[in-house]
């Protein structure tokens, strides 16, 4: 039997217009969702899911002593992706001063890295690599640098020389020591803490990336870093980050635990083991 041909459906106005208001709903639902995708730039939002390398909130939490929560000071919320936000990212850095970029780093009282301060702008920035530089790696090792590699996951290794203040925003700076061999800026800390850089896997080289964006967008920041320790250990419970741009565009309040999945580290002597 030979097919009967369709008669083609007329679109009525009314169809139209109701195509169209639906189409700019979608677009506009579209914006309120990049609008809270926006808000990962300060790793606040729980809504992606943390990475699988990403320390759960257990394991981040657990360099938290009552030591370590006074020294933070503030409130202390777990943000999802692997580190804490501090006082809801505020915090007392004065981004309104009239100076030349510098970094300065000090230790402690019992010679551990502490306190990295920085004034930043673009001058500051270096996008040379470190061989181009004269900054390559070295055998120095921090206090508690005791490697343990082979591990199971993304991070096949327990540790980094980790700065305080990093060395593509403070490369630029005359004078800094910004290589991986100096006691007053390095320390040891765990590759995942280090190294992590996603939205939903945020340690220490995530936050630079923030301050790295806003310096090459012309604009000035005040940068601290601390490095937390409980009592005597030789290695850091974690890093307290903080950040204010003078334009009030950026800031940021967040401490990034010294912690990876699939080991346990001794904190006081720096040995660590496989889970």
């Amino acid at each position: 039997m030979a097919k009967r041909k369709r008669k083609k459906q007329k679109v009525t106005p009314s169809q139209v217009i109701i195509t169209v208001l639906a189409a700019i709903l979608i677009v506009l639902a579209g914006g309120r969702v990049s609008g809270k995708l926006g808000r990962l730039d300060l790793g606040m939002t729980q809504n992606v899911r943390a990475g699988q390398n990403t320390p759960n909130q257990k394991l981040a939490s657990s360099v938290l002593t009552d030591s370590v929560k006074q020294q933070l000071g503030g409130s202390i919320t777990y943000n999802g992706h692997g580190a804490f936000i501090i006082n809801n990212n505020q915090n007392d850095l004065n981004a309104q001063i009239a100076s030349a970029p510098y970094a300065t780093d000090e230790v402690d009282n019992l010679g551990r890295p502490h306190i990295g301060n920085a004034w930043l702008n673009k001058t500051c920035r270096q996008y040379k690599n470190r061989e181009q530089t004269g900054n390559g790696r070295t055998d120095w090792k921090p206090a508690g640098f005791h490697q343990l590699s082979g591990l199971p996951g993304e991070y096949k290794h327990a540790y980094d020389r980790g700065h305080l203040l990093g060395y593509a925003l403070v490369g630029g700076i005359r004078g800094f020591n910004a290589s991986e061999s100096n006691p007053a800026n390095v320390a040891t800390q765990t590759a995942w803490a280090n190294e992590a850089r996603s939205a939903n896997s945020t340690g220490q080289n995530y936050y630079e990336g923030l301050v790295r964006k806003a310096l090459d967008q012309n604009k000035q920041v005040r940068y601290r870093v601390t490095d937390i320790y409980d009592g005597n250990n030789l290695v850091s419970a974690g890093a307290h980050i903080e950040a204010k741009s003078s334009d009030g565009s950026l800031e940021f309040n967040v401490f990034v635990p010294n912690v990876q999945n699939n080991i346990r580290i001794n904190y006081a002597t720096g040995y660590a083991t496989q889970n």
